[in-house]
């Protein structure tokens, strides 16, 4: 096996070094900011960093051009988005944004605080890489599909099927007995990776799956599901179960200006930051979900489902990224803008000779990249938009 750089994911404590200044990444397990928490991230935003609130494919935040980390980390902390100094980076936990709310099998909200109660209870999970991944999913199949390393599917009302290293293990759990199965596979994890920095998930060690499951101690009872990659992003009206509202918004490429969220912040609602880089603003009044949406609508949140801008994603690109040959985000903007990103199914023009940006016209789902990394490309069916020392190829 071939050995790579230890896992240098950044967190608030350790930043990453891009292009552009400092970059810090804010853990947000299950995805769920209270409203002085959001206001306090707009005002580091605005204070700290570059204005705006970057969303990622985890449900977690991140700060562009940090420039002052002390006072950063002292801020988070007492808006209790740093509960821990030594387990921040593996607070890594997406949860089906809906759950409790709108449908679903079983409420995995309250998992969340359990599991990660669970991860900064022991000294020895710290040694997590940055990168695994916890995934609760009430059933909906929204997040199982994410590629968790270790997450819980509800089957039923008390039962969950347990998932190791992106797949059903077969083992099915009692909700009373999740999140701790949970926190053993990731014990059970860090004995199988053993000294090796290399492996920062459970599918790169071989028969990881099939290992943990005899470490736990427990049979595969059960036919394994599959589950999807495909997007299911919730944009718009959304009904509550409990008669409330619930307003599913749309980011453009996933960032979010700080005044924008000090409007979020006044709703007074909580929020959930979804794995798709969206935001779902809970427990609403008719009245006051019509007043959200004709407030923020004009401040560029998306509320409607057909919107080409749901269709974008990109990565960092010029000039938060060195390894980016351009622009990509200011690229696929004017795409939108300038209607070359259609509806409707994928149809590249595979194995195209490179294009200027104003020449990429492409239908359905895709993500323009600055190189051939690809980074935060989503999972799914998607066209990639790869820019080149040519011009852009599309795949």
């Amino acid at each position: 096996m071939t050995r790579r750089a230890p896992d240098s994911c950044p967190g608030v404590l350790r930043l990453h070094e891009a292009a552009d200044g400092p970059l810090a990444r804010i853990r947000v397990p299950g995805g769920r900011l209270d409203p002085a928490q959001v206001q306090a991230l707009a005002e580091a935003a605005l204070d700290l960093a570059d204005g705006n609130i970057e969303l990622t494919s985890r449900g977690n935040v991140q700060l562009r051009r940090v420039r002052d980390a002390g006072t950063l980390t002292d801020r988070l902390a007492a808006a209790g988005l740093l509960p821990s100094t030594t387990h921040e980076r593996v607070r890594n936990i997406i949860a089906s944004p809906l759950s409790g709310r709108i449908g679903g099998l079983a409420d995995v909200h309250p998992l969340v605080p359990a599991l990660d109660t669970g991860l900064l209870a022991s000294p020895r999970l710290a040694g997590l890489p940055g990168r695994v991944l916890f995934t609760l999913d009430d059933g909906r199949g929204d997040v199982s599909g994410l590629g968790p390393d270790v997450g819980v599917h509800a089957t039923g009302t008390d039962e969950f099927a347990l998932l190791l290293a992106g797949g059903d293990s077969g083992l099915r759990l009692r909700a009373a007995d999740a999140v701790d199965v949970a926190l053993a596979a990731a014990h059970a994890f860090l004995d199988l990776r053993g000294g090796d920095a290399g492996r920062w998930r459970l599918h790169e060690i071989e028969h990881g799956a099939e290992r943990v499951v005899d470490r736990l101690g427990l049979s595969p009872t059960a036919e394994r599901l599959e589950f999807s990659t495909e997007q299911q992003v919730p944009i718009g009206w959304l009904e509550q179960d409990n008669g409330s509202v619930g307003l599913g918004a749309g980011v453009r490429l996933g960032s979010l200006p700080a005044r924008t969220a000090e409007f979020l912040a006044a709703v007074q609602r909580p929020i959930f930051v979804t794995p798709w880089r969206s935001l779902v603003i809970t427990d609403l009044a008719e009245w006051a979900a019509e007043q959200v949406v004709r407030v923020l609508a004009p401040m560029g949140l998306i509320f409607d489902a057909d919107s080409p801008w749901l269709l974008v994603s990109a990565c960092a690109g010029q000039p938060g990224c060195a390894k980016s040959h351009t622009d990509v985000r200011a690229d696929a903007a004017d795409a939108v803008d300038s209607g070359r990103v259609l509806p409707g199914a994928a149809d590249p023009l595979h194995g195209a000779r490179p294009m200027s940006a104003t020449d990429v016209t492409v239908a359905g789902r895709q993500h323009w990249s600055g190189c051939d990394r690809r980074c935060g490309r989503p999972q799914g069916e998607v066209t990639d938009i790869v820019a080149t020392d040519e011009g852009y190829r599309v795949d």
